[in-house]
């Protein structure tokens, strides 16, 4: 059971850019994401919006052109942007808003200041994602989060598999991003094995790795 709303109930926008909005009062995320998925899936549009006023955050949904926005207009307002390449990611990023505001999709995918980043080539949207990133600790977490997304530990314990069983054109923007992390991190990578899908990525393990992805095992 999805956890109330305190206080609540808490209230959100939908809109279309029609002029057809739609406000809804909620006790809990649950039902925000009920009433919003009647909504997305009852209309046929180039943008979603969820507003959530009284927090001063927002989520955009944009299916054909493949990308989900979000923003805070709080006293310091900024917006980040993501690529999506699979359908069915619009509605869980929904479902994170409702969960936690803007916060709740930090952990979402390549987040990226500039919309026009996205149209670059997916190594260079990497690239860029990996640069934004400062801090060990930071970089810890989403090497842990690209992990998650997509890998394994091999059976001998001794190494993660990233992109299991991808392959090579698959992910090329985390992928990457996750090469210039290595490096950054000082990561042992290692050739994979015989056999392996083109697109693994090999890493010997690590204490500081092992500890965060174990956090989302």
């Amino acid at each position: 059971m999805a956890r109330p709303y305190k206080p609540g109930p808490k209230q959100f926008v939908f809109t279309v850019g029609d002029g057809n909005d739609q406000q809804v009062s909620v006790g809990d995320p649950q039902e925000a994401y009920v009433a919003f998925s009647a909504f997305f899936r009852g209309r046929e549009s180039d943008t979603y919006t969820i507003r959530d006023e009284p927090a001063g955050q927002s989520l955009v949904l944009m299916p054909r052109l493949g990308v989900i926005s979000r923003a805070e207009h709080a006293d310091r307002p900024r917006s980040e942007h993501l690529r999506v390449d699979r359908p069915n990611r619009y509605l869980p990023s929904a479902m994170l808003f409702f969960e936690n505001g803007y916060a709740g999709l930090d952990r979402f995918g390549q987040w990226l200041p500039d919309l026009s980043d996205l149209d670059a080539s997916p190594e260079t949207r990497g690239a860029a994602r990996a640069a934004t990133i400062t801090t060990e600790a930071a970089a810890i977490e989403e090497v842990a989060r690209i992990w998650a997304d997509s890998g394994i530990v091999d059976p001998s314990d001794r190494y993660y598999v990233f992109f299991d069983s991808r392959d090579v054109d698959d992910d090329r923007a985390e992928r990457a991003e996750l090469l210039q992390l290595i490096d950054v991190l000082g990561l042992e990578r290692v050739d994979a094995p015989a056999g392996a899908a083109g697109g693994e990525v090999w890493v010997r393990t690590d204490p500081r790795l092992a500890a965060e992805c174990a956090r989302w095992s």
